[in-house]
């Protein structure tokens, strides 16, 4: 990716995080007051109620709506995944996929059909990846300044609900470096196996991440600066397209670990940044589950599923539909005639 000027720089980026919307209690709290008529007890529906009301405060209408989802997926290279056996798969791979993701034939594809979202598949620049995180910056800040805003114009006004996700061989690596920049821990605590590797290719990759983060090392103490030297074109523009939704009061559902790693970049600017945001699925990929546990989140689903490509964001939108149905279509014990008494 070249270097344009950005449209808007890491500074302007703080500040619109530090300047957030809040939650639309007012609908929320209607959300609370109609879960208290319907015909169940109090809690009955776990976190199903709790997912209506988020789901409230962040569209800031109640009843909320999930009839509009879209799934969003980040295609970006890795110079890293060329210059060391981190992945069990070429770069080439990258581009492959999109192009099943675009002639319909990867899982998240059917995940989309089944949940009837809409997909949307942005590519970043796959001829041109990211220079080697084990060697210095993967970015420059006027390019990861570039795709972030790239990130944020992705994002369509209506929307329900967003789910984020990514790809590109290599980026669990990045992510991994990300996590270790911003949360603390040594390599061997958020590596994993990615697309499959283990033994000499595992250590490789353990490698690959204590490289990058001696390499950069004296540009580690912003998180921006963390994710323009340790991230991807991907995933800045996975870090745009939440903002984006956050000012257009979209909630979002984030995917795995590669895509909560991005997220933990706004995580560490404010820990508010990623209130509207649930994980759908926590990730087999082992530093998934510790990332969620250190930003305080947890996932949706756990099916152990590890693939990317929004799939378990996707699978999880039936779950966030299933929230907003009951909310809205389930009859008060007033309208069903049933003695509430009975029932609490």
């Amino acid at each position: 990716m070249t270097d344009p000027q950005p449209a808007i720089t890491f500074a302007e980026i703080v500040e619109m995080v530090r300047r957030f919307p809040g939650p639309d209690l007012e609908a929320g709290t209607a959300v609370r007051e109609r879960d208290r008529l319907l015909t169940k007890p109090r809690g009955a529906l776990g976190q199903l109620e709790e997912i209506a009301y988020w789901m409230a405060c962040w569209q800031g209408k109640a009843p909320p709506e999930c009839r509009h989802p879209r799934v969003a997926v980040y295609a970006g290279n890795h110079g890293v995944a060329a210059a060391r056996p981190v992945s069990a798969y070429p770069v080439e791979v990258t581009a492959q996929m999109v192009a099943n993701f675009q002639t319909g034939g990867a899982a998240v594809n059917a995940l989309c059909h089944i949940a009837d979202s809409d997909l949307r598949v942005y590519e970043l620049d796959l001829d041109n990846p990211t220079a080697n995180i084990a060697e210095g910056p993967a970015m420059s800040e006027q390019a990861c300044a570039h795709a972030i805003a790239y990130g944020m114009m992705g994002v369509d006004q209506g929307l329900h609900l967003l789910c984020l996700g990514e790809m590109g061989i290599g980026n669990t690596t990045s992510a991994a470096a990300l996590c270790c920049a911003l949360l603390g821990g040594e390599p061997g605590d958020w590596v994993g196996p990615g697309t499959g590797v283990e033994g000499e290719w595992l250590a490789a990759k353990k490698q690959a991440v204590a490289d990058a983060l001696a390499a950069n090392a004296k540009h580690l103490a912003d998180p921006l600066n963390v994710l323009r030297c340790l991230g991807g074109f991907e995933l800045a523009a996975i870090v745009g397209a939440i903002i984006a939704a956050r000012l257009a009061r979209t909630p979002v559902l984030l995917d795995g670990f590669a895509c909560s790693a991005a997220a933990a970049v706004l995580w560490a600017i404010d820990p508010k940044a990623l209130d509207h945001c649930l994980v759908g699925h926590v990730s087999a990929e082992p530093g998934h589950r510790r990332l969620l546990d250190r930003i305080g989140r947890h996932g949706i689903l756990d099916l152990g599923m590890r693939l990317g490509e929004g799939s378990g964001a996707a699978l999880a939108i039936n779950v966030v539909r299933a929230a907003v149905d009951c909310h809205a279509d389930m009859a008060t014990f007033d309208e069903a005639g049933v003695d509430k008494q009975v029932s609490t």
